[in-house]
């Protein structure tokens, strides 16, 4: 092989590599098209207006439904390796219950988010464990390989005779 195209090769073997380690980003949650949450006007937009020019929240409070949420997020994957957050928009957009007015438009970003420890421990579930032996030998005697007559069983269409 002349020296070129060992060339050639090692140069299109590297690009191969290079473009698999090529971040690929993608985005979900709320796109703001025409207007953005964090324009909403406190005291003039209400939620009819809100609705109109931002579409459906992503989330509404579970206990307040004054409370709407247009949530965004931009993740990057390189590779194999597990997706990575690079950023992440939260606009709380409260509503006054006696006129439906918007009342206050907060932004929350990634460095507002908090790490939440969950606790790993199992609740213990009643009843005993059975080995392996006594799965595979459990219904030895019982019966449960042996043909039944189940022809009175509800569920079982009646054998056609004739």
């Amino acid at each position: 092989m002349s020296r070129p195209a060992v060339f050639a090769a090692a140069v299109i073997g590297l690009a191969a590599v290079a473009g698999g380690c090529t971040p690929l980003t993608s985005y979900s949650g709320f796109q703001a098209i025409e207007a953005k949450p964090a324009d909403m006007k406190i005291g003039e937009d209400s939620k009819s207006t809100v609705t109109e020019k931002l579409g459906s929240p992503s989330a509404t409070s579970t206990f307040d439904q004054n409370a709407w949420y247009y949530i965004s997020q931009t993740t990057d994957r390189v590779a194999f390796y597990k997706p990575r957050v690079i950023k992440r928009d939260v606009v709380a957009i409260k509503f006054n219950p006696a006129d439906e007015k918007v009342a206050s438009v907060d932004t929350y970003t990634l460095k507002d988010g908090k790490v939440i420890a969950y606790n790993g421990h199992e609740t213990p579930t009643r009843g005993r464990e059975m080995t392996i032996l006594e799965q595979l030998l459990g219904n030895v005697g019982r019966g449960g390989m042996l043909p039944q007559d189940d022809q009175d069983v509800p569920g079982n269409r009646p054998q056609d005779r004739r």
